[in-house]
C-alpha cells in the first residue's frame, strides 16, 4: 500500500485533534504518587542530559574553581535554598520532598556525574518539569561558578565539613540541624572573614550605606542570587534595624596578608591621584574621607577578594542599586585587571 500525501496531511490533522481530546478527556494522570512508567522516567532524564550537555559551558571556558574563597557564600546559599530539596551532609531529604515526581536527587551521589561546564547550566538555568529553578539572577555568573565549586566539594564533605562551611550554628536534638540555623552572621561574622573572602565586611559601614544596600536586594535593583534570597523573606520594617546593628559593629583588627609592595604602592597611587588619561579618579576623593558622602562604602580594610570582583562586576555594568551606582561604573571603565588588583591590595591593608 503506498502512502499519499492526503493520508499524511489528514494524519496531520488528526493527531493533534486526537491528542486535545485525551488530554479533555481526563484520562491521562498527572498523580506524582502513580510515578512514571520506567520508560518515560528513561525517556525524560535521557532527554535532559541530552539538552544539558549540548549547551554546558565548554571546558576551555570554566574558570579556576580551586579558590577556597568561592565556598562559604555559596555553601549558606545551598543551605537556605538547596538543601530543603536535595538534602546535605547535615539533614537527609524529608519524606515530603520524596514524595515529588522526580524526587530532587541525592548531589552528594550525582555530582560526579556531571562536569563543571554541565553543572553551570544546570545551576543557571534550572530544569523544566522537575521543580529545578533557575538563577534567582542570570547576570551574576560569578555567583553560579561559586556555587559550581561548592558542589563539586560537595561529595567529599561530612556534617562537621559542611557545617563549618555553610555557617551553621550547629545541630539540634536527634541529630537535626536547628531551627533557623542561617543567619547573617553566618557569612558575615568578623571571625569568620579573611582576606581571600568574597564576603565583605559589614562591621563599620554607615547605616545609609547598609541600609541602601539592603533595599536593592530586595527590590532587585542590585542583583546578586545569594543575598536575594537572604534578604528577600525579610520584612521591610526589620532593614533598617539590621543596618544599624552592622554599622555599630567596631570592625575587628586582623593580621594583614602578605602583599607584594609594589602593588600596594600602585594601588596608593591610584588611590590618591587617578590616572586622568584613563578617566579613572582618585578613589579617595570620594570613599573613606572626612566628610565624605555615607552612601559611599567604606574600602580601607575590606577584603580583597571582594574588592576585586566588585571591580569587575562595575566595569562590566553589572553591579548597581543605588543612585550613585553610575559613577563607580564610570570609574572603573579605565581599570585594567592590573589597576584592580593594586586596589584591592592597597585598601585591604590600610
Amino acid at each position: 500500500m503506498t502512502i499519499r500525501w492526503k493520508h499524511l496531511i489528514v494524519l496531520a490533522i488528526i493527531a493533534p485533534v486526537l491528542g486535545l481530546g485525551i488530554g479533555w478527556s481526563g484520562l491521562m494522570s498527572v498523580r506524582a504518587s502513580s510515578g512514571h512508567w520506567a520508560v518515560t522516567d528513561w525517556f525524560l532524564h535521557w532527554v535532559m542530559r541530552n539538552s544539558v550537555s549540548a549547551r554546558a559551558v565548554s571546558p576551555d571556558k570554566v574558570p579556576p574553581l580551586d579558590d577556597p574563597g568561592l565556598i562559604p557564600g555559596a555553601a549558606g546559599h545551598f543551605e537556605t535554598a538547596c538543601a530543603t530539596c536535595h538534602g546535605s551532609p547535615a539533614q537527609p531529604r524529608p519524606d515530603s520532598v520524596m514524595a515529588m515526581l522526580p524526587p530532587p536527587p541525592d548531589l552528594q551521589t550525582v555530582v560526579p556525574e556531571w562536569s563543571d561546564g554541565e553543572l553551570f547550566e544546570i545551576v543557571k538555568h534550572g530544569v523544566r518539569f522537575t521543580g529545578m529553578p533557575a538563577w534567582p539572577t542570570q547576570s551574576r555568573d560569578d555567583e553560579i561558578w561559586s556555587m559550581v565549586a561548592f558542589l563539586k566539594k560537595l561529595p567529599e564533605m561530612d556534617a562537621s565539613a559542611y557545617i563549618k562551611a555553610s555557617g551553621l550554628h550547629g545541630m539540634g536534638q536527634a541529630g537535626e540541624v536547628s531551627p533557623l540555623p542561617i543567619t547573617c552572621e553566618s557569612c558575615h561574622a568578623e571571625s569568620k572573614l579573611n582576606d581571600g573572602s568574597l564576603v565583605p565586611r559589614l562591621a563599620g559601614q554607615s547605616e545609609a550605606y547598609l541600609l541602601s544596600a539592603l533595599k536593592a536586594y530586595t527590590g532587585k535593583q542590585r542583583p546578586s542570587g545569594i543575598m536575594q534570597v537572604a534578604v528577600g523573606t525579610l520584612p521591610a520594617e526589620s532593614l533598617p534595624e539590621l543596618a544599624a546593628y552592622y554599622a555599630r559593629q567596631t570592625p575587628s583588627v586582623r593580621e594583614a596578608v602578605a602583599q607584594d609592595p609594589a602593588l600596594i604602592e600602585k594601588g596608593k597611587t591610584l588611590a590618591e591621584v587617578g590616572r586622568a588619561s584613563d578617566k579613572v579618579p582618585a578613589c579617595l576623593s570620594c570613599h573613606d574621607k572626612a566628610g565624605a558622602n555615607p552612601a559611599y562604602p567604606k574600602l580601607s580594610g575590606q577584603n580583597s577578594a571582594y574588592l576585586r570582583q566588585q571591580l569587575l562586576l562595575f566595569q562590566a555594568g553589572t553591579r548597581g542599586g543605588s543612585s550613585y551606582g553610575h559613577l563607580m561604573s564610570e570609574a572603573a571603565k579605565g581599570l585594567t585587571p592590573q589597576d584592580m588588583d593594586a586596589l584591592a591590595a592597597y585598601f585591604s591593608q590600610r
